[in-house]
């Protein structure tokens, strides 16, 4: 197998490929390269040499990583703390002893290097010929910097925080993969609350693999459906071990955190920014233990004070209601509640008497109108006319006949007499001069 430049070096499969012969004309620059006509390595590793090395020096920060000593060198990994990214850098024993600090893996040091390229095993370095540690005073006036910004953005605001729930299904632990952080949180909770579930992501607590470990672990409980709060535990340590729960995302991933989040990182001198951020902070491991869930026996107890007051007060109310049932039933109008109708009634004997009279003279007197009315009526009716003889003559048509020489003989005339009603044929029309 041989490589072959297309804008990067790319593995060739084809084990037929012809191999560029001495002869064969290089291609003067990289964009004249192609399959058929590469750039060897070694013409292209001393064009990479020859870039890199009109880079000018540079002051570089970051975490001593590996350190290791030959001879008259230093040879280490410098490591960013916020990222998974890192440098090989070499420096003269004598810079390194010269500082007067330890030396060694998670030191904070600014190095003055240049860098170079290694052709033969195609290595980039970092030649330092400086070095200086990180004090503590740069440190804190760094974390005092970003503590400022992120106050003025309003991430340690008290409105933002979330309350604890009261009894949480699943607690979310982050903490180191070996220590006592662990066991204090889960020991103390489950001592309160025997039911408790917990959902652990063990990580690196210090260290450059501290922040992106931690940062992962918290995305991933807030995202998780059962967790209802997270604890971030460590256990205490020293200023600088502590740095990475002052990390700007390490923070701010904590502050876009969904989820009520605990910070137990247990430094009570130099309070981390995670401390400000986190919606509760608790002095240690332990404390936070006891926090995130409530007392069981405290509960029980409470929930029987409650269940006695209730008992009490309902009993109290039943009392109450009996006595002032007593006092109502006691009353005389209650006693002898017949007695309340005694005036009524007499009225009412009053009031009927009163009706009965009015009533029947009322009905005497239409009656006496009614004879009245009714002689009157017979005094008037034809009916009495007709008793007395007399008839009511009616043509064939209906009509009442007052005149006979509107008939004819043979006509028919129909007579009503008091009792019953005939026809008559007429046999002779006499004048009025006859009657």
């Amino acid at each position: 197998m041989r490589t072959i430049l297309r804008g990067r070096l790319e593995p060739v499969n084809d084990p037929a490929s012809p191999t560029p012969h001495a002869s064969v004309s290089v291609p003067a620059t990289a964009g004249d390269t192609s399959a058929d006509r590469p750039w060897p390595v070694r013409h292209l590793s001393p064009k990479i040499r020859d870039f890199i090395a009109r880079m000018p020096d540079v002051w570089v920060e970051g975490q001593v990583l590996n350190a290791k000593r030959w001879k008259h060198m230093v040879f280490l990994t410098l490591r960013d703390t916020d990222e998974n990214m890192s440098l090989k850098v070499t420096l003269p024993a004598s810079e390194v002893d010269a500082l007067g600090v330890p030396f060694e893996d998670g030191a904070r040091v600014v190095v003055h290097a240049k860098a170079s390229w290694w052709m033969k095993n195609g290595d980039l370095q970092f030649a330092g010929d400086t070095v200086r540690a990180v004090g503590l005073g740069d440190l804190l006036a760094r974390i005092e910097r970003l503590k400022e910004a992120l106050a003025a953005e309003g991430l340690f605001d008290v409105s933002r925080k979330q309350e604890l729930p009261l009894v949480p299904r699943t607690v979310g632990l982050v903490c180191a993969n070996q220590g006592d952080a662990e066991h204090d949180v889960i020991e103390n909770a489950q001592r309160r609350w025997p039911a408790v579930r917990f959902e652990i992501r063990r990580v690196t607590v210090q260290g450059a693999r501290c922040v992106p470990e931690t940062t992962a672990a918290i995305r991933e409980l807030d995202a998780h459906p059962d967790v209802d709060v997270i604890v971030v535990a460590r256990g205490g340590g020293s200023f600088e071990d502590l740095l990475p729960f002052s990390d700007e995302a390490l923070v701010r991933v904590a502050a876009a955190c969904e989820t009520p989040l605990v910070s137990a990182i247990g430094h009570e001198k130099d309070s981390p920014l995670l401390d400000l951020v986190a919606d509760y902070r608790a002095s240690t491991p332990t404390d936070a233990g006891k926090r995130i869930v409530p007392d069981a026996d405290a509960e029980r107890a409470w929930i029987a004070e409650l269940q006695a007051d209730a008992r009490t007060a309902v009993q109290a109310r039943v009392n109450r209601e009996r006595d002032g049932l007593t006092q109502f039933l006691s009353r005389p109008v209650l006693l002898h509640p017949h007695r309340m109708l005694d005036p009524y009634t007499d009225h009412l004997a009053r009031l009927r008497a009163a009706s009965g009279a009015a009533l029947r003279g009322i009905v005497t007197h239409a009656h006496a109108a009614t004879r009245e009315l009714a002689a009157s009526l017979r005094a008037l009716s034809p009916q009495g006319t007709l008793d007395r003889g007399y008839a009511i003559a009616r043509d064939s048509e209906g009509a009442v006949l007052t005149d006979a020489s509107v008939l004819t003989r043979g006509a028919t005339v129909h007579l009503r007499l008091g009792r019953g009603q005939v026809d008559t044929e007429v046999t002779e029309v006499y004048s009025a001069d006859k009657e």
